[in-house]
C-alpha cells in the first residue's frame, strides 16, 4: 500500500477504550473509581476519537475538487498548524506545516491543503512519514509539476520524558518533481517555505 494511501480504519470503539483506560489506571496503581478519575475513561475515549479522526478519512478525497487554472508559478501555504500523536509512545507532537506546489493546470482550494495536513496528522504517526504522505498525495491528486512540504514540530516524547529537551524542534522535508530535480525551483520553494520561519 502506498504511503499516501494509508489504511482507512473503522470508527473508534468508545467502550473498548474506556475499559482499556480503566485497566491502565489500575495498572499504574490508581483507583479508577475515585472521584477525580471516574469520568477519565470516557474523556480519554472521546479525546482519542478526536485526535485519531484521520483514520476514518481518505485524504485523497479532499482533493477530488480542483479547479482548472492556467497558473504555472509556485503556490505556497505557510504556517499550517497541526497536531499529531507519536505512534511510539502515544504522546502528542505539534507544529506547523509549510506546503507548496507547482501547478500543471490544476489548483486546489486553499482550505483543502490544510485539511489534507489534518487528515494525515490525526492518526498515529511519525513526522517523517507524515511529511511524505502530504507531499505524495498532493503530487498524485493535483497532478502537479512539483511539490514541497516542510514540517516543524516539537515532540512530547522528547520534551517531557526520556532526554527531556524542551525547545527542541524537529524539521522534516519532502520534495517531489521539479521541486526536487530542478535546482532553481528547489531554491525558490525552499526560500518561500523555509526562509521566513518564525519558530
Amino acid at each position: 500500500m502506498a504511503a499516501s494511501e494509508p489504511h482507512i480504519g473503522k470508527p473508534v470503539d468508545i467502550e473498548r477504550i474506556k475499559a482499556a483506560v480503566r485497566e491502565i489506571l489500575a495498572a499504574v496503581g490508581e483507583n479508577p473509581d475515585r472521584e477525580g478519575l471516574k469520568e477519565t475513561p470516557r474523556r480519554v475515549a472521546r479525546m482519542y476519537e478526536e485526535v485519531f479522526s484521520g483514520l476514518t478519512v481518505n485524504p485523497g478525497d479532499l482533493l477530488v475538487t480542483a479547479f482548472e487554472e492556467e497558473y504555472d508559478e509556485l503556490v505556497v501555504l505557510r504556517d499550517i498548524p497541526f497536531h499529531s500523536m507519536c505512534e511510539h509512545h502515544l504522546l502528542p507532537f505539534e507544529g506547523v506545516a509549510h506546503v507548496g506546489y507547482l501547478p500543471d493546470g490544476r489548483i486546489a482550494g486553499i482550505s483543502k491543503l490544510a485539511r489534507v495536513v489534518d487528515a494525515f496528522a490525526r492518526r498515529p504517526q511519525v513526522q517523517e512519514r507524515l511529511t511524505n504522505q502530504v507531499a505524495d498525495i498532493l503530487m498524485q491528486r493535483l497532478m502537479a509539476k512539483g511539490v514541497a512540504v516542510i514540517m516543524e514540530a516539537t515532540h512530547s516524547c522528547m520534551t517531557c520524558r526520556g532526554v527531556r529537551k524542551p525547545g527542541s524542534i524537529m524539521v522534516t522535508s519532502a520534495m517531489r518533481g521539479r521541486c526536487k530535480s530542478d535546482a532553481r525551483t528547489r531554491g525558490e520553494v525552499l526560500m518561500l517555505l523555509g526562509g521566513q520561519t518564525r519558530r
